[in-house]
């Protein structure tokens, strides 16, 4: 072949594609013991979530964890699965979330979008050896973290690295950053508080920001999560107007016996019903999308602590999904991060 048979780079260039890859935490198969032993196996297995992988750690794990709390955990799963598509809601909004991206972007000819779950189904090896057979040879993976932590965030980059590493033909790899300060987040929470509250009977009287907690210790070795937390936080207060000085930071979701990110959304909502507080309003701006955390550990169980402790009215605002502010969002940040691609 001559240099003249050669394709010129500009067509090459206009052959390629471009994968866009948007990954959530993930969740059990089915909502059974064995589909939660083996989600939990592959989640507390990652060293980025529980950083001493030791002798004493995997028996804990092998011998305590996955003997008892699977079949706990399947019954919560329970409460919450999408039955009609059996699946977990966080499957069914992070794939309306990825085909309403691809509708929004309306470019498919260029733009391959595809979703993922970091432990569980669909993989993000599957899917990024789909966007590769696709003919992608540049992708952007979207951690759907709003802030940052190795245990969500680096986790996803360790996963997509250990992929492209058995590959001799790799893909140019994006990923995109936190966005927990991003004014258009900021706007789609404010937007989505005011719109919620506009439908209860009710005013509340506080309003947590829930998000989920991680040990202190992880803070204390350089982990920049709990400032994050706290910057959305603080931004949404200036937000609020009106609001702003009812809106409470707080933690919820910690486990084993180290101490975690205080103060915990359980016992905050079990002094402030104890104290008097009767009307409460709960939002988790850390979480993209709804899962068991936010309807089942939010929804219904904190929603219980407070009316056993002497709260009367309670209401958890749904996180933004696939919402027009929560597509905003994620529509936003991916055009932004595609620049230079298209």
């Amino acid at each position: 072949m001559t240099l003249a048979d050669q394709p010129s780079p500009s067509a090459t260039a206009t052959q390629s594609r471009i994968g866009v890859l948007l990954v959530n935490l993930g969740t059990p198969d089915t909502a059974d013991a064995q589909g939660v032993r083996v989600y939990l196996k592959e989640f507390l297995s990652d060293p980025r979530v529980i950083e001493n992988q030791g002798l004493v750690w995997k028996l804990v794990l092998n011998g305590i964890i996955l003997r008892t709390r699977p079949s706990r955990k399947a019954k919560d799963y329970l409460k919450i699965w999408n039955t009609a598509q059996n699946e977990s809601p966080l499957k069914t909004i992070s794939r309306a979330q990825a085909d309403k991206l691809a509708a929004a972007l309306d470019n498919s000819d260029r733009v391959v979008i595809d979703w993922a779950m970091r432990y569980g189904n669909p993989s993000m090896q599957s899917r990024i050896e789909a966007l590769i057979a696709q003919g992608c040879d540049r992708i952007l993976v979207v951690p759907l973290y709003p802030q940052y932590s190795a245990a969500t965030s680096a986790t996803v980059c360790d996963e997509a690295f250990r992929v492209l590493r058995a590959l001799r033909a790799q893909p140019t790899l994006r990923v995109s950053p936190p966005y927990y300060d991003d004014p258009v987040y900021i706007d789609a929470l404010a937007a989505s508080i005011k719109t919620h509250l506009a439908t209860l009977s009710f005013e509340p009287e506080k309003i947590l920001a829930s998000f989920h907690g991680m040990p202190q210790k992880y803070i204390d070795k350089g982990d920049p999560y709990y400032d994050q937390c706290v910057a959305t936080t603080e931004a949404l207060r200036t937000r609020l107007g009106p609001n702003a000085g009812k809106l409470m930071l707080t933690f919820q979701s910690r486990f084993g016996f180290d101490p975690w990110l205080q103060p915990y959304t359980d016992k905050t909502v079990e002094k402030l019903a104890k104290d008097g507080v009767r009307r409460l309003a709960v939002i988790t701006p850390g979480f993209s999308a709804d899962c068991l955390e936010t309807l089942e550990e939010i929804a219904q169980e904190n929603a219980e602590i407070f009316r056993h402790n002497g709260g009367e009215q309670f209401s958890f605002i749904p996180c933004l999904n696939d919402s027009e502010g929560g597509m905003d969002v994620i529509r936003q940040l991916v055009l932004r991060e595609l620049q230079g691609w298209l």
